[in-house]
């Protein structure tokens, strides 16, 4: 968590989208996370989706700019690590990490979230999870909704003004008149959302499917399992995005 200066001699940076950190999940997605935009990752607990936040986060820091992380789910040091490699100190830098421990202070923290993005060369926002303190809210009703509408609608100003991705990840719940499970945030969230994905556990491998997204057919899904490095999609041997530093040298 600290300043950072872009290095020389990086590529050049995708002007509409920002990758996933996984080949086979951008083509999937049409490029990577759309920038000006929400993608919106929901599925069970274990599913993958901090995961998911991780490698795109990685992805980011490896270009030389920075992301702005807010984190309700505690987050795994390890795991970044794990997935950051012998860079992560360096990466670590950049990396501007923020811990809600209540739904007021998540909405504090999105707010204080523009000194970053107004000083910092910022490539990404996180929120993992933007539902699990709403969903200690949810006694208050359509108060606790409202409220986090207003709070994404903020994530969505700073998408457009900065040029930049949202990715938020979303807990769910059971629906009995479907016999399936559902995002949190209603109709509202859903709007907001520019891209959906939703992670189902399938016998010991994962699936991600597309449920919403501005230019890519719904329903189309890929394979993947855990591993140390991030995400192994199946069948593609290699499928994390390069390093840029060992990619120029």
């Amino acid at each position: 968590m600290g300043e950072g200066t872009p290095q020389s001699g990086l590529p050049a940076v995708n002007r509409y989208y920002e990758s996933s950190g996984s080949i086979p999940l951008d083509d999937l997605i049409g490029g990577g996370y759309p920038k000006k935009m929400i993608t919106q990752i929901y599925g069970e607990p274990g599913g993958g989706k901090s995961t998911f936040c991780l490698i795109a986060a990685v992805s980011v820091l490896k270009t030389g700019r920075c992301v702005v992380y807010i984190d309700t789910e505690s987050f795994s040091v390890d795991r970044f690590t794990q997935i950051a490699g012998d860079r992560a100190e360096e990466l670590s830098e950049r990396f501007y990490l923020y811990e809600a421990a209540d739904f007021d202070q998540q909405a504090s923290m999105i707010q204080d979230a523009s000194h970053i993005l107004s000083t910092r060369d910022t490539g990404l926002i996180v929120i993992d999870s933007a539902t699990g303190l709403y969903r200690t809210e949810l006694e208050h009703g359509q108060d606790s909704l409202q409220r986090l509408s207003r709070q994404i609608v903020v994530l969505l100003g700073y998408a457009k003004r900065y040029d930049i991705p949202i990715l938020i990840t979303n807990q769910v719940y059971m629906d009995p008149g479907k016999n399936d499970y559902a995002p949190l945030g209603g109709t509202s969230l859903f709007h907001l959302s520019k891209v959906i994905l939703r992670i189902d556990r399938l016998n010991g491998q994962r699936r991600v499917s597309i449920v919403k997204h501005h230019a890519q057919p719904e329903g189309n899904n890929l394979h993947f399992s855990m591993i140390q490095e991030g995400i192994q999609v199946a069948g593609v041997p290699e499928e994390v995005v390069p390093d840029p530093d060992h990619t120029h040298k």
